[in-house]
């Protein structure tokens, strides 16, 4: 056997055709009777629970549905997402809080900062979770990157909703569940699909030699993807900016002048709102695309170590 083979482990288990769609319904099953309970009893006790379901639902269902789409071989096991999930996650966000802590300061290229440190820590993160993986197919890269980004994005949406909660007028359980609403409808198109991409390139780089490599394409995925991330996270504030720029009037024009942020009126609110869902779409379908061109790409080093020629078959595929 080749030294960059990976012999074939016993067939996976599998538990219905849509495992992933089984875990969304009882899932969301499971949250929307925690809603109504918590709501109807104002248990405090139950907070944990409504913050962890709503948190983990939507990234632990990508995973599953990532995972349905690997090969049959053992090479990418529950157990190896799991830990990736787990560990790669917390790990990253616990190095993306200590850095950002240390060398951010308020700027205008504070988003840069931050999309730069958490897509790094994710990608050393990743890296450390297929520090043993064999071989390095781009296509495991790809849906072991997602279980990394999707463990950051539920623990940081716990965050969050724990955020949420805590108003100057005591605990918001309506804040916590429009919180999680939102970050579960936006999770699929952040952090999992950048760390898939991630994964990907740094496989790519590695598929031949048979050992993780820090190369070119490798820092410039790592670059693209922080561009992405904070366009992503600083799009409210271009929307408001470009809100203004466009509808601004004489009095707006004058506090900002005196240093003074003008509130937006009510038909610059809803012009924000869709200027910055526009913009997500924007950086998604980019991102999108990029996950697609690098699946076809990378194809033949997934088929070159005798698998089924199955394509990957994820965000950018389906």
């Amino acid at each position: 056997m080749a030294p960059d083979q990976h012999p074939a482990g016993p067939p996976r288990a599998r538990y219905g055709p849509r495992p992933w769609l089984a875990i969304f319904v009882i899932g969301l099953l499971l949250w929307l009777l925690t809603v109504a309970v918590t709501f109807s009893t104002r248990n405090a006790n139950l907070v944990p629970t409504l913050v962890l379901l709503g948190s983990f639902l939507v990234p632990v269902t990508f995973v599953a549905w990532a995972f349905d789409r690997v090969g049959p071989d053992g090479v990418l096991t529950p157990q190896r997402l799991m830990a990736a999930f787990l560990v790669g996650g917390t790990l990253g966000v616990l190095g993306a809080s200590v850095l950002e802590s240390s060398l951010l300061r308020p700027s205008p290229w504070m988003w840069l900062g931050v999309g730069l440190i958490e897509e790094g820590v994710k990608i050393a993160a990743l890296w450390l979770m297929a520090a043993r993986l064999r071989p390095h197919r781009p296509r495991d890269g790809m849906v072991l990157g997602a279980a990394v980004g999707f463990g950051f994005a539920a623990l940081e949406s716990s965050g969050y909703a724990l955020t949420a909660l805590l108003t100057v007028k005591g605990l918001s359980l309506t804040d916590l569940v429009q919180t999680e609403i939102l970050r579960g409808l936006l999770a699929p198109f952040g952090h999992g699909l950048w760390t898939a991409i991630a994964g990907g390139v740094l496989f790519a780089a590695s598929a031949r030699s048979g050992r993780l490599r820090l190369t070119g394409s490798v820092v410039a995925a790592w670059l693209g993807l922080s561009v992405l991330h904070a366009l992503w996270d600083a799009m409210h504030s271009l929307a408001a900016a470009l809100a203004l720029l466009f509808t601004g009037t004489d009095w707006q024009w004058r506090l900002l002048e005196t240093g003074y942020v003008p509130r937006p009126t009510s038909a610059q609110v809803g012009l924000i709102t869709g200027l910055q869902w526009g913009g997500w779409v924007v950086v998604t379908l980019v991102a999108l695309g990029w996950l697609r061109a690098l699946a076809r790409r990378t194809r033949p080093l997934d088929t070159a170590h005798h698998e089924p020629a199955a394509p990957w078959q994820g965000w950018g595929e389906r």
